[in-house]
């Protein structure tokens, strides 16, 4: 690396970026955001993708809401003069095709001059540790001796001008599918999308515990409860996280052990209509079958990542347990045979030990008798 390019990092596109210092001012997609967060990097301001609207998405937020890190709203109609005043020393995006970011486009960061960087989110690139660890990579050589000024001006600590007061931290909660097939890359079609020295750790807080709603033959829109999670400080080489990780795989494979339950995964787009997620084609719910999770795959028909298809379709799969999309743009569940249990899952989970920690915890508590 040359004295000029005294930081780099080659992202899941194979593009090798460089700066002069370590990158401070972090603005990033709404779900690699959270991610950072929670690995001890909190970004400046986050935007959504193209699922999302004008305000955070509780299920997509985490913590970073409550913790003040500014939203921008969606990615691909950001203000050039808003992203300008912001300052950042590095955009960081998702990718599911490994060719392009997912939320924005990549010629407004560039038209800045500063990195992009896109983590693999799909596509079959990763497995979950692996896209964990690659986001976790990246949180590493983010980190520096002290957090960075928050606030739109005076990036470096050069500039002259008072402190400005911005952010600190948050992780908020949320939800969106994506498929190219709408669940991987590019701008959002018409399915679900999906949709890698040390900054002082986040405040800790107790996630909610959340349990499984019991919904009637009848049923239509039932109650939802949607958990409510807050990172817990992880510092570098975040061991606290991966060993509640461990610990979580270890919980979700006795339950699934002990349950047999049938478990399908699905994005409501109203009354008439529904996604099914294919097992297979998502980093979290390939792991989960590997973990002994009886995952139900919806069959054959068009699509690599979600089948879309009718309620009457799920309601045939008899599953025991449904996982269904709790992001913003999606429905709830519909007509489903009487006594299927129902728990919230987001299709864009924070690539973080510490997310899906609490994730496979939530899922160990609902398949449990």
């Amino acid at each position: 690396m040359s004295e000029t390019q005294a930081w780099g990092f080659t992202d899941d596109r194979g593009t090798r970026s460089g700066a002069a210092r370590v990158p401070r001012r972090v603005v990033a997609y709404v779900r690699a955001g959270a991610a950072l967060y929670d690995l001890g990097v909190t970004p400046v301001a986050v935007y959504g993708s193209g699922h999302d609207g004008d305000v955070y998405d509780p299920a997509k937020a985490g913590v970073l809401e409550a913790v003040g890190v500014p939203y921008l709203g969606p990615g691909r109609g950001l203000d050039e003069a808003v992203l300008r005043e912001l300052r950042p020393d590095v955009v960081v995006d998702v990718t599911y095709d490994g060719k392009s970011p997912y939320a924005l486009d990549a010629v407004l960061v560039e038209r800045l001059g500063v990195p992009l960087i896109a983590l693999s989110v799909g596509g079959g690139a990763l497995d979950l540790p692996a896209m964990l660890d690659r986001f976790a990579a990246l949180a590493a050589d983010l980190r520096v001796t002290g957090p960075a000024d928050v606030g739109p001006a005076y990036a470096d600590p050069a500039d002259a001008g008072p402190a400005d007061g911005g952010p600190t931290s948050a992780d908020p909660v949320g939800a969106d599918p994506v498929d190219v097939d709408p669940a991987y890359a590019g701008p959002a079609v018409t399915g679900p999308a999906h949709a890698d020295p040390v900054v002082p750790g986040p405040r800790v807080a107790h996630p909610v515990a959340v349990n499984p709603v019991v919904v009637g033959s009848d049923a239509v829109g039932p109650e939802i409860v949607t958990p409510v999670t807050v990172s817990p400080a992880v510092g570098p080489g975040q061991g606290a996280a991966l060993a509640e990780f461990e610990a979580a795989e270890a919980a979700l494979r006795e339950a699934a052990a002990r349950s047999g339950l049938g478990v399908l995964a699905l994005s409501g787009a109203g009354p008439d209509q529904v996604h099914l997620a294919r097992p297979q084609a998502w980093p979290e719910l390939a792991w989960l079958a590997g973990l002994g999770v009886r995952l139900l795959d919806p069959g054959p028909g068009p699509g690599a990542n979600w089948l879309t298809t009718d309620w009457g379709h799920a309601a045939g799969l008899r599953p025991d347990l449904v996982l269904f999309d709790s992001r913003d743009h999606a429905t709830p569940p519909y007509a489903l045979p009487g006594g299927v249990r129902l728990t919230p899952w987001n299709p864009e989970t924070p690539p973080s030990a510490a997310a899906y920690a609490r994730f496979f915890r939530d899922l160990a508590e609902a398949l449990a008798p």
